[in-house]
């Protein structure tokens, strides 16, 4: 992968040179995972909780759970399980989601540098944003490392020397186990870029022409198969810029998101007519944009939810979690403006109320998963446990409820646990399964309110939302044969 001249960013080189303000930034960036006594960030309580299961199973103490071998979604499970093994999960939750963090943000800042060949000190606040964007509260931290890991191998392929690229290559098969989405945005950003350096002149448009005639034959596919389901409802593409990474709890997230988007095409807009005769500005901003543009088309072109396997899980929110590389595309354009104090003060701005917003609300999620703690440690051990914990009106962030998950460890089991059902883990279940189900039309079901008890799932514990003018407090109670597990407490109104 090469590209048009431009001031090349060397690695060890830069870390050298800028070591102590890496180091300054990078102790800022964990703040966020230091705030509480966990981390809330959707769905890795059920990565922790099942990183438990794993060690009982190695311990035969697990009836009707196993282990398979899995080469893909699996590299954060594996980091945490094995650091939870010299550290226990307290320690280990900090260290391994702050690494996941952290490579993130400087594969990111590193892709950025690549593609607009310097170093994006006055994106940093935008990146530390969408580090802690949408991806990381849903807590889908396979995912979200493969992209971190895929943005720092794009990186050393583009720019790097021999021995860079080598490293470059050696980090591919990281992403492949972290997740298969970033080894496809790898794979196909790398193919991009090497087909627009190698092409001539307007012959370049042949690629951000081609790659949406793809994906249009890929929406074509999956429309008219008839083998699975295929969710299509999703936010419109136009409101899935990359800036809706910032939205998470609640609308005030949506107007910071808007304010944050309108800014960066301020920037952007009066960077054009400052230059607008500078032929080298419109050579270096030509890839960035048809990358940026592609990514918005992929969304657009993207379900929302497929079901590859009748009986097995969905992939859920895809659109929503690919605006991930619609950001990171645009941030590479940005990132080819002429750096400005007004620039870095703007963005910083936004960042300030962003975690600002994000402290208050996960502040919010701590006390209740105190609370859930509390409930689960009076309880015999060993007791099945369904979480029914929904998120308030207006929150884009679903998951709250799987810190019930990690409340259990080592107190009880939570029988809705989707990840062994879904056959999309390492940890699956046999039918009968005393500790969780098998069957993932049923754990759905108990997720969302919706299954009818039976006799052979007793004793079994509900833990619930008790007031409907407070939903941070919980309540836990005894489910009886025949009843429907969502009957008593707060749940949202159908759509």
């Amino acid at each position: 992968m090469t590209s048009e001249p431009t001031q090349a960013v060397h690695g060890w080189q830069f870390v050298r040179a800028k070591k102590w303000l890496i180091l300054v930034i990078s102790a800022a960036m964990i703040v966020p995972c230091l705030w509480h006594r966990h981390i809330e960030a959707g769905d890795l309580g059920s990565h922790v909780y099942n990183a438990w299961l794993a060690q009982l199973i190695e311990k035969g103490q697990a009836p009707g759970l196993y282990i398979v071998r899995q080469w893909n979604n699996v590299l954060f499970d594996w980091l945490l399980l094995h650091t939870a093994n010299i550290v226990g999960f307290a320690a280990a939750e900090k260290i391994v989601v702050s690494l996941c963090v952290l490579v993130f943000f400087w594969g990111v800042f590193s892709f950025v540098s690549a593609a607009s060949g310097q170093p994006p000190w006055f994106l940093t606040p935008a990146i530390a944003m969408l580090a802690y964007g949408y991806a990381f509260n849903m807590g889908f931290l396979n995912y979200y490392l493969s992209l971190g890991l895929a943005s720092f191998s794009l990186a050393l392929l583009w720019r790097g020397r021999e021995l860079q690229r080598l490293v470059g290559l050696l980090i591919v098969p990281l992403v492949l186990l972290a997740h298969p989405i970033g080894f496809l945005w790898l794979a196909g950003a790398a193919l991009y870029v090497a087909l627009w350096t190698k092409l001539p002149s307007w012959s370049k448009l042949v690629v951000p022409t081609a790659a949406p005639v793809f994906l249009f034959a890929v929406r074509s596919y999956l429309m008219h198969q008839t083998r699975f389901p295929v969710d299509w409802v999703h936010d419109p593409f136009y409101l899935m810029t990359g800036a809706d990474q910032l939205t998470l709890y609640g609308q005030r997230y949506v107007v910071l998101g808007w304010i944050a988007f309108v800014f960066a095409a301020i920037c952007l807009v009066a960077e054009v007519i400052s230059r607008k005769r500078d032929v080298s500005f419109w050579q270096s901003v030509r890839l960035p944009a048809s990358l940026y543009f592609v990514a918005v088309v992929a969304v657009a072109m993207m379900p929302e939810n497929l079901r590859p396997s009748i009986t097995g899980g969905w992939i859920g929110l895809l659109a929503s979690r690919l605006t991930a590389i619609s950001a990171i595309f645009g941030l590479c354009l940005l990132a080819c403006l002429k750096p400005r104090k007004w620039h870095l003060a703007g963005f910083a701005a936004c960042a300030i109320v962003f975690f600002a917003f994000l402290y208050q609300d996960t502040v919010k999620l701590s006390r209740m998963e105190a609370t859930a703690e509390s409930l689960v440690s009076r309880l015999p051990p060993g007791t099945r446990v369904i979480a029914t914990i929904w998120a308030p009106p207006g929150s884009r962030i679903s998951f709250i409820g799987h810190f019930a998950d990690r409340a259990c460890i080592g107190h009880c089991f939570s029988y809705a646990n989707y990840e062994p059902s879904s056959g999309q883990f390492r940890i699956r279940a046999t039918p009968g399964s005393p500790i969780v189900s098998a069957s993932d039309d049923d754990t759905e079901d108990m997720q969302a309110g919706e299954y009818d008890v039976q006799d052979e799932d007793l004793p079994l514990m509900e833990m619930y939302q008790c007031d409907e003018n407070d939903l941070t407090k919980l309540c836990i109670r005894a489910l009886a044969s025949g009843e429907k597990n969502g009957r008593l407490g707060y749940k949202p109104p159908a759509n």
